[in-house]
């Protein structure tokens, strides 16, 4: 396999910005592999992701952000891993995303849990990959993702037996090459309640809370919105959009596993800048670079399944065909 050209620098193939001419179109692109499609910031190719991954230079890649096939007791068909085995498969990628990130860059790493089989207790699968990951990452911060959409599951405990409740959060951690990965939590500020409002606008006086905490008159100052939380509620409800429209009318099988597009959007825009390259090595239905897209980075995707690939050209509108 030809390795990858260089990165080259901003200056050379012109702003992501600008909006003028394809600025991916000598990025990280291999000699002799044709993307199965190119926007104008990013490139979508199909093949091994390991394989992929180990053409891209050192120290290239901004924001690594996927999602992973889980280890689920019931096979998807994209196939997955066992949870005995999910922590040995998943490394051989981490160690590739650890080289291939800047030292400021990040891996955000969206993985939902698992049941043991035939039993109400939970697997720690991932919370074991965690631990083996930071024998070389950083921990920066574990998000939660709430999708206040996800059905009762599994059926046998929560439905019939009424023993547990609905599993309806996955884990997802942020890892860093180093301490001090980029970040700016003032891209991602939520808007203010209307309390707060209120609050900004008449003025507050600072005051020693119930809980013990001091809080100074700065506490009213407008910054614009609130520092959101490390819980992450997101419905994953889209029924009407664009690529699911345009799969049934192709008569395509959507991916069976696509994550809302608001999650890649809010890491995206937290931990890079525009210019910046994200990379998804689990594309899927490619929601990771449709939002980076979006947001003006510059993006690459890396699917094995070909026809998972092929529709996820529907999400970048008319101007691209199905090949």
């Amino acid at each position: 396999m030809a390795e990858f050209n260089n990165v080259q620098t901003e200056s050379e193939t012109g702003s992501a910005e600008s909006g003028t001419g394809s600025v991916t179109a000598s990025i990280l692109r291999p000699n002799d592999i044709e993307p199965l499609y190119q926007t104008q910031r990013g490139s979508a190719f199909l093949g091994d992701s390991l394989e992929l991954m180990r053409q891209l230079p050192s120290d290239s890649i901004d924001l690594v952000v996927t999602s992973p096939p889980f280890a689920l007791k019931r096979k998807k068909e994209y196939g997955n891993k066992e949870d005995v085995d999910y922590v040995e498969w998943f490394m051989e990628f981490g160690n590739e995303i650890f080289r291939i990130l800047k030292p400021t860059g990040s891996l955000v790493l969206d993985i939902g849990g698992t049941w043991n089989k035939g039993k109400p207790t939970r697997s720690l699968y991932q919370y074991q990959l965690l631990i083996k990951l930071v024998e070389q990452f950083q921990l920066a911060q574990e998000f939660f993702w709430h999708n206040p959409a996800k059905l009762p599951s599994p059926a046998e405990w929560v439905t019939v037996r009424r023993i547990r409740v609905t599993d309806a959060v996955n884990t997802v951690w942020w890892l860093s090459k180093t301490e001090s990965p980029k970040a700016d939590n003032k891209r991602v500020l939520r808007p203010y309640s209307e309390s707060m409002k209120a609050l900004i606008a008449n003025g507050y006086k600072a005051k020693l809370r119930p809980s013990g905490h001091d809080i100074s008159e700065k506490f009213g100052k407008n910054h614009g919105g609130s520092i959101p939380h490390n819980l992450l509620q997101i419905s994953n409800t889209d029924s009407n959009g664009v690529y699911l429209k345009m799969c049934k009318e192709h008569g395509i099988n959507p991916h069976p596993a696509r994550f809302p597009v608001g999650l890649p959007q809010f890491f995206i825009n937290f931990l890079t800048e525009p210019g910046d390259i994200v990379l998804d090595p689990f594309a899927g239905s490619n929601v990771s670079g449709y939002a980076a897209e979006g947001l003006g980075r510059r993006w690459l995707a890396f699917e094995l399944r070909e026809n998972y690939l092929l529709a996820s050209q529907f999400r970048f509108g008319p101007q691209l065909s199905l090949l």
